[in-house]
């Protein structure tokens, strides 16, 4: 990696939360978003930033305590929103434009508060390899408005990883996650039960030590996506037994392993699909 090449991409990320003044920064509790908000910070000041976290169903618990634990590290005000996209039939419905719906009841309720609270923008942490991927949120952040400083400054994840550790953040490993109804496919309906067997599975699996971990939602059936290591670990039997356990446990009745391992968007129109 180039540091000169970062150095530059992180002033330009600067220069523009210092044009955009007063900001609403959305935090999710990953990697991308805790990193804008730490540049967000350096470049203006905690008084200027507001960190929001939109709370439902599809945020997991594990989530939401990263992003508490790093609003109070960063000594900025954090606001839990409480958002309602369940209340709506055409997310409950999950058709491939699902992240649409979510993400304009997010934007919107985030700029409410960006008003009521004199902050003049909302931005977002979405990065360069977001652009071009299928991305149906991106086009209700584009409609309403919210920007996003890192990806128009061509901020890869690699450089996020870095730039996390630059700024001492401890989680600049943290896998990504992506919101919890990524795990059901399109078409099954997205309810609260469904959204809770997902999390209680990954979180299961992630104290039995897997680090990438995916539960795809199938009816009865877990599909198990798990990363290179992870693969390596399950060929243990006793291992593929605690996976088992952790799957059943959470309301599955059966549990695969998929081969191909852990994808990003492997749930995707086959359409959208990126081809390596």
């Amino acid at each position: 990696m180039d540091e000169g090449v970062l150095r530059g991409k992180r002033e330009d990320v600067s220069g523009r939360l210092r044009q955009l003044g007063r900001v609403v920064v959305a935090v999710s509790g990953g990697v991308d978003s805790a990193v804008l908000l730490a540049l967000a910070v350096e470049a203006l000041g905690r008084e200027p930033v507001l960190a929001v976290t939109a709370v439902s169903a599809s945020l997991s618990e594990r989530d939401a305590k990263d992003a508490r634990k790093l609003a109070r590290g960063l000594g900025v005000r954090h606001l839990e929103l409480r958002t309602g996209e369940l209340d709506d039939p055409a997310y409950r419905r999950n058709d491939p434009d699902r992240c649409y719906h979510c993400r304009r009841t997010m934007f919107r309720s985030l700029k409410e508060i960006a008003e009521k609270q004199g902050f003049g923008h909302t931005v977002y942490g979405a990065i360069a390899d977001d652009v071009g991927d299928f991305r149906p949120g991106m086009e209700a952040a584009r409609q309403e408005g919210v920007e996003a400083p890192m990806a128009d400054a061509g901020i890869t994840k690699e450089e996020v990883r870095a730039l996390a550790r630059e700024c001492g953040l401890d989680r600049w490993d943290k896998p990504a996650g992506g919101c919890l109804s990524t795990r059901i496919p399109f078409g099954t309906e997205i309810t609260a039960d469904r959204l809770r067997q997902v999390e209680t599975a990954e979180e299961a699996l992630a104290r039995l030590g897997f680090g990438v971990v995916r539960v795809r939602h199938h009816g009865e059936v877990a599909r198990v996506e798990l990363d290179d290591d992870g693969l390596d670990r399950v060929l243990d039997r006793s291992v593929r037994a605690r996976v088992v356990a952790a799957a059943r446990s959470a309301g599955f009745r059966f549990v695969a392993l998929d081969l191909e391992g852990y994808r990003r968007g492997s749930l995707n129109p086959p359409s959208a699909v990126r081809k390596p």
